[in-house]
């Protein structure tokens, strides 16, 4: 994710001015350059963690004006805000028709320019969001809108290219939480059908006695509640794709007249005098091990090869770790932007942690992560504490409680963990100041000795936790 601000100026009194003002009031760390040469090497390096250009105009080898004008060809999404001593109106509207946020004039207001930082990366922010949900509603969702589409998931996708470009089945397997449905609208955004109807169904979500009727439709009168006419998810799909989630839940009867729909390129609406003739792509999703399912008789043979035409299996999160950070900042910057925030930035801290931990729930438990990180963090930099914080500050939840957390501790200790024994050795519960003691020494460790963390992650004051630890254990 875009988490650094590029200063480009080339005095260096203003830049540490600049400087100043960004770390202190947004908690930001600048980097920067002194022309407009060196700023576009800095950007070609670092595109993906520069989230916004402050460009002086009036520079050596290579000016604002003209490096703008670069920009603006080369990285259209890159907010950029122009700083000038110059107080010539026809520059500052000759700047913003080339597509810079803002024009702000020498000597600045600190207020001011923090405002407009804020603004600009909001902006930023909201348009990527706007084109991603864009690109979903209309069906035009490709694989280059995939995290890892070049790291983690590059065979699957490298196949799933193939599978889009025709017409076959396709069932796609992994873990709960591993992305499915975002694969599937990738296939269907870059197949012909693109820009079509995209209609996804979990089965495991519908009534058993409303299946048929929720998949094939029903007509007025046909059921007990059927008070008017459906035509069903898959005639909803008409053209386009329907993309049928957890497909190992459905009912045997269903079964049969999925595998029909698959056959004839019909479905018999419940009550119906006919078949309807449907034109639709079926791609499913599975978590179970659909093979194991047919040998139990849950599932019939049939209607697996008929699915399984091609198989495309997600891995979960644990073994794509090059995407785990990726996706990380994606969510943040979604969440970012709903909640009305300035993008916030992971400490070093917690990317270790996220890199090392299991993630048994994969991409739904990270999003579901950070986004509580978001809520309950309060600085611009999320922790490791804002990735456990509660509201009881003593709980740690079940994402931050094992040795995979070792990740904050002393680099010697592999074998760092959390938990604590409540009983000493002959099996008699400890005192509750030799737990307390425990506790803090154990959160001082994983810290790094740092007291002002620890006693933070424990909910206790600095001065209160001085107070209680033993002086040889500070």
């Amino acid at each position: 994710m875009s988490s650094l601000i590029l200063i480009v100026e080339d005095d260096e009194m203003q830049q540490q001015m600049l400087r100043t003002l960004l770390q202190r009031k947004l908690d930001f760390s600048p980097i920067v350059a002194s022309n407009g040469r060196k700023a576009l090497e800095l950007i070609e390096k670092r595109r993906h963690e520069i989230c916004l250009v402050i460009l002086d105009v009036q520079m050596p080898v290579m000016g604002g004006m003209e490096t703008l004008e670069v920009l603006q060809q080369q990285y259209p999404d890159l907010p950029v805000i122009m700083l000038t001593g110059n107080k010539d109106v026809d520059l500052a509207v000759q700047a913003l028709k080339l597509g810079a946020v803002d024009y702000i004039s020498k000597p600045y207001d600190g207020e001011r320019m923090v405002t407009t930082v804020r603004n600009a990366l909001k902006i930023s922010s909201l348009s990527k969001e706007v084109t991603r949900l864009t690109s979903e509603s209309s069906g035009t969702f490709t694989f280059d809108n995939l995290i890892g589409v070049d790291a983690g998931l590059n065979v699957t996708v490298q196949h799933a290219r193939k599978a889009a470009s025709s017409f076959i089945p396709v069932l796609i397997t992994g873990e709960t939480g591993t992305g499915k449905e975002v694969l599937a609208k990738a296939i269907h955004g870059e197949s012909d059908r693109s820009g079509k109807q995209f209609i996804a169904v979990n089965c495991g979500a519908i009534p058993t006695q409303l299946v048929e009727s929720t998949l094939f439709g029903h007509e007025k009168g046909s059921f007990t509640g059927a008070t008017e006419k459906v035509p069903g998810k898959f005639r909803e799909a008409e053209g386009g794709t329907i993309f049928l989630d957890e497909v190992g839940e459905l009912p045997l009867d269903t079964q049969v007249k999925l595998l029909r729909v698959l056959q004839q390129k019909e479905v018999e609406p419940v009550g119906a005098a006919k078949p309807v003739h449907v034109n639709v792509r079926v791609l499913s999703a599975t978590n179970r091990d659909l093979l194991e399912e047919v040998r139990n008789g849950r599932f019939r043979e049939d209607l697996y090869f008929r699915l399984n035409v091609l198989e495309l299996h997600l891995p979960p999160l644990r073994e794509r770790i090059e995407d785990i950070i990726p996706l990380a900042n994606h969510f943040i910057e979604r969440y970012c932007v709903r909640h009305g925030f300035i993008i916030k930035t992971l400490s070093d801290e917690a990317l270790n942690f996220m890199k090392s931990y299991g993630w048994p729930g994969n991409v739904r438990q990270l999003e579901n992560m950070m986004q509580r990180a978001i809520v309950m963090g309060d600085g611009q930099v999320i922790d490791v504490h804002d990735l456990s914080r509660q509201p009881n500050a003593y709980t740690v939840p079940h994402e931050v409680n094992a040795a995979n957390a070792h990740t904050g501790a002393s680099k010697s200790d592999s074998n760092f963990t959390l938990s604590l024994s409540l009983v000493d050795n002959r099996n008699v519960f400890k005192p509750i100041e030799d737990i307390e003691q425990e506790v803090m020494q154990r959160a001082l460790q994983y810290y790094g000795n740092n007291i002002t963390k620890a006693a933070e992650a424990l909910g206790m004051a600095k001065s209160t936790f001085y107070r209680k630890m033993k002086p040889t254990d500070l």
